[in-house]
């Protein structure tokens, strides 16, 4: 049967309708494949991986989650210069701004002579009049310059304590910048002397709060140091300095390498101080360390410019002359050197005039051996008395004759070298000076070698042996607060302060307890302590807090008679609050009228709710988005 022309055409047209529909699929597949690779390629390249790319035809859908509008109208434009921008449906939505994110609190506070300046963001429940009172405190009459501003978010947990420490820091330090923020306190300052520095980082250490980091940096002038000394040792007891001090960093590099070199192989504590005679100090010191190290031994004492080696008793005479024309050809200029080969003591037996002056732990002078006469006698008692501040000294001294020269310089000296130790002996020969002791100076043995060299020169034969003690250290050796208040409640325990009946007056035999308890305060420095004044159940209520807050008063103004430094002490009435005893017995009413010590620990305060606080304690709505932003 023949199939007719019109169902042929009819076929061939189905044929290619189908054809073409087919082709456009595949070609809108392709191009809808590629569009979107394209697109999600460019996404991730710009950092827009948080979005997601769908292909629905010609369109390119862009689906997801953007942090802020800007990113999603950036997101979109990288889109567009991809593919034709009117293909790019916006199907993508912003992170919910409702939670923003608290700024930084923070605050940077400058003192110095011009006065006090605070700058920095706060939070909105600071009590922004108290702070400023309180900066005007301490500013003690400068001006203060304000330029805090407010924000009403939460406040973090630890901001006031970190507050209260910068406080409680500025009112130690008159020269310094202090930034705080709610974790951490950084304190730059200048103090005026190595011993004021290191005081101040100490009672900086103690007093940090739970919580908040410290980074402190605190300089300190150089000392001044005339003469400018240096004096090492090498005998058969090994390598030792006396007395160590250098211009810079690079000259004591200079001097430590030499003298380990030598044999050195403790700390030393060389002095970085100004008054340096010459750039080429380092190299001078060095210079002679090795001298006396090829030497075999011998002493080198270097003041200023002046260089004095003394040499081994027994050294060849060629080998002496040999290492110290070296020394002298190679020494930088401006120093001058003096060497001295010792003769071999003689083995005739003499006995030889000796001066000895102890001082014992208990702060007892003991002088005794030989003077001159009577007026040297004198003057060495007197001297003794002005350098122990009028201590319990007992003069054993004797008055001889045939002393040799210079023996009165050489007493004296001994005993100014002796008051640099908190105990030891020092014992004066014709020939020799020997200092030994405990100190809590950790550079006394170079001020006493400086002081002998001053006082008996250059030439002078003298040995130190002085150890430094921590617990001898007034400033290192400081009480923490907490045990302060155990030393207060150990010296009062059997014994307490007491007033005459009914009013504030100390009685006579209070005076050596609060003696005792201002000279516990004044070792433990700078501590913020609140003086608690109690009284028993008699009287009227008001009577008695007005008359236990006389009380503390009182003993807060015996202290400060006392010199004991209350700037930071306050001193509250309690009245007949929290017995102790029974008030129904004379013994329970008598334990009951006392005066406490504690210390003053920041309390948390409770803050002011805010709008922004109270939408954060709100629970999540069900219409809350689910995805967790950054800051949470």
């Amino acid at each position: 049967m023949r199939i007719s022309a019109l169902f042929i055409r009819l076929i061939v047209f189905a044929a290619a309708a189908f054809l073409s529909v087919a082709a456009a699929r595949t070609t809108v597949s392709i191009v809808e494949e590629r569009s979107v690779l394209a697109v999600q390629e460019t996404l991730v390249d710009q950092g827009y991986e948080w979005a997601a790319v769908l292909g629905d035809g010609l369109q390119v859908i862009l689906e997801g989650d953007a942090p802020t509008e800007a990113v999603r109208f950036r997101a979109i434009s990288a889109a567009g210069g991809m593919v034709d921008a009117s293909r790019v449906i916006d199907n993508l939505s912003v992170t919910d701004s409702a939670v923003i994110t608290p700024p930084e609190f923070a605050i940077e506070i400058l003192r110095n002579n011009a006065g006090v300046s605070i700058i920095g963001l706060i939070p909105a429940t600071t009590d922004r009049s108290a702070l400023a009172a309180r900066i005007t405190d301490i500013a003690d009459g400068q001006p203060v310059t304000d330029f805090l501003e407010v924000a009403d978010y939460p406040t973090p947990d630890t901001w006031r304590d970190a507050v209260g420490y910068a406080l409680r820091a500025l009112e130690m330090l008159n020269k310094s910048k202090i930034s705080v923020n709610a974790d951490r306190v950084i304190v730059n300052a200048i103090s005026d002397s190595p011993e004021e520095k290191q005081r101040l980082e100490i009672a900086l250490a103690r007093n940090t709060p739970d919580g908040v980091r410290l980074a402190v940096d605190i300089s300190a002038p150089r000392p001044v140091i005339s003469p400018f000394t240096t004096r090492f040792i090498l005998d058969a007891e090994g390598a030792r300095f006396d007395a160590c001090t250098a211009d810079t960093e690079d000259a004591r590099d200079q001097i430590l390498t030499a003298a380990s070199e030598a044999g050195f192989q403790e700390r030393a504590n060389c002095i970085l101080a100004l008054g340096a005679p010459s750039r080429t100090w380092g190299e001078a010191v060095a210079q002679s360390i090795t001298a006396v190290d090829n030497m075999g031994g011998g002493t080198i004492t270097i003041a200023d410019t002046d260089i004095t080696l003394i040499a081994p008793a027994g050294t060849g005479q060629a080998t002496f002359d040999n290492i110290v024309g070296r020394l002298e050809n190679s020494l930088p200029e401006a120093f001058a050197l003096r060497a001295e080969l010792p003769e071999l003591p003689s083995n005739t037996a003499e006995e030889l005039p000796q001066f000895t002056a102890t001082l014992s732990p208990e702060g007892a002078v003991q002088l005794r051996g030989r003077v001159p006469d009577d007026i040297t006698n004198t003057v060495v008692e007197n001297f003794a008395i002005a350098r122990f501040s009028q201590r319990d000294i007992t003069m054993g001294t004797r008055i001889a004759d045939g002393l040799p020269s210079g023996w009165t310089v050489r007493v004296l000296a001994a005993i100014e070298a002796l008051s640099e130790l908190s105990n030891g002996a020092v014992i004066v020969e014709a020939d020799k000076v020997q200092v030994r002791g405990n100190t809590g100076n950790e550079n006394a043995s170079s001020a006493i070698s400086r002081l002998l060299i001053e006082k008996l020169g250059q030439t002078a034969d003298f040995e130190i042996d002085v150890t430094y003690v921590k617990e001898l250290d007034p400033i290192a050796g400081i009480p923490t607060p907490e045990e302060c208040i155990a030393q207060i409640t150990a010296a009062t325990e059997g014994r307490k302060i007491t007033f005459d009946p009914g009013s504030a007056d100390l009685t006579a035999d209070t005076q050596p307890v609060v003696d005792d308890i201002a000279d516990i305060l004044k070792a433990c420095g700078d501590l913020r302590i609140k003086v608690s004044g109690f009284t028993d159940s008699q009287g009227g209520e008001v009577m008695n807090q007005q008359l236990s807050q006389d009380r503390a008063d009182a003993v807060l103004t015996a202290l400060r008679a006392r010199r004991v430094p209350v700037s930071t002490f306050t001193s509250i009435g309690f009245g007949e609050e929290n017995p102790i005893a029974d008030n129904d017995t004379e013994e329970g009413r008598e334990a009951n009228r006392r005066i406490e010590f504690s210390l003053i620990v920041p309390e948390s305060t409770v803050e002011e709710t805010s709008t922004l606080d109270e939408l954060a304690a709100e629970p999540p709505t069900e219409d809350a988005d689910d995805t967790a932003t950054e800051s949470e």
